[in-house]
């Protein structure tokens, strides 16, 4: 039977991919298969069972998870290899499709099938534009993480495909962890987003405090983590960053560039502190508050306390 494969270094984002693989498989009367590389993780659900590539080496390196796709891939003839639209997926899709010859999508979501086709939505022009794009398959494509809620089926049969071993010129000599931030930003339903008009870094407890006040997590605009490193680069939300969809984004101090509202566009409601009436930031708002942080936070955790009580 035709399948339709998805692969993640994230059990978490493979959960999410799964999703989006059920819509294409069935309009293109395929099946979904979840593939791991070297062991079974139980963690990664998959409707339709598993395929295990059995021989790569465990360091999983983007290169050799794609070179182990492609082998499999060539005696199996998936109609399509879909990953999360991280880092790594994104390297492992390319590297896929280039091996195999074959169109990739990049960042879709919406994702259906027709016949010998699937397309999918991707956003343009910051965000500014949804583009609906399609592929003939065989292909490859990426899927934008946060856009799917994640799977919780049943694993199925587990197939495994002996693919030798594969060869890297990358040699991994160790690893670290990251450092992260403390809350996952795509779980939360409240977000408080942090911008330049926050003076300095000692004054970003008072959001973040806030942000624990409404059960939220703290984000923040490009230039808080990328330019003055005040947060980890996890809590920089917009096109070039994590995309969220909370119930509650209160953007405090956001002057709302392009490039930040394609990250949190989607939310459901958003409401947003500036000093400057014509901030681009309150376009995109269901709600708008022209004045300075430094009073209208104080306020609001009063107000909040005074419910509390």
């Amino acid at each position: 039977m035709k399948s339709v494969w998805v692969y993640s270094e994230s059990e978490s984002v493979s959960n999410e991919v799964a999703s989006a693989a059920v819509g294409v498989a069935e309009g293109a009367g395929a099946m979904v298969q979840v593939v791991d590389i070297g062991a079974s993780r139980p963690g990664a659900f998959s409707p339709g069972g598993k395929l295990l590539l059995k021989g790569p080496h465990p360091d999983i390196t983007p290169a050799l998870a794609a070179e182990a796709l492609a082998r499999a891939a060539r005696e199996l003839q998936p109609l399509v290899l879909l990953t999360g639209a991280t880092r790594t997926g994104r390297e492992i899709a390319a590297r896929f499709a280039a091996k195999m010859r074959v169109g990739c999508m990049a960042e879709v979501a919406n994702l259906s099938a027709d016949g010998a086709s699937f397309s999918g939505d991707r956003n343009v022009f910051a965000g500014k534009v949804v583009a609906r794009v399609s592929c003939q398959f065989p292909a490859a494509a990426t899927v934008k993480v946060g856009s799917y809620p994640k799977m919780a089926a049943g694993e199925g049969v587990v197939q495994e495909k002996e693919v030798g071993e594969v060869s890297d010129p990358v040699r991994v000599v160790g690893r670290e962890k990251k450092a992260a931030g403390a809350v996952d930003l795509k779980s939360a339903k409240v977000i408080v987003s942090a911008g330049r008009g926050v003076k300095k870094k000692e004054d970003l407890p008072m959001l973040e405090e806030l942000a624990s006040e409404m059960h939220g997590a703290l984000g923040c605009s490009r230039p808080l983590s990328a330019d003055l490193g005040w947060l980890p680069e996890e809590h920089h939300i917009g096109l070039t960053g994590v995309t969220v969809k909370p119930d509650l984004y209160l953007a405090v101090g956001i002057s709302g560039q392009l490039q930040h509202v394609a990250g949190m566009k989607d939310s459901k409601v958003v409401a947003s502190i500036n000093t400057d009436k014509d901030a681009p930031i309150f376009q995109a708002s269901d709600y708008g508050i022209v004045g300075d942080l430094y009073q209208l936070v104080p306020a609001l955790r009063k107000a909040l306390a005074s419910r509390a009580r």
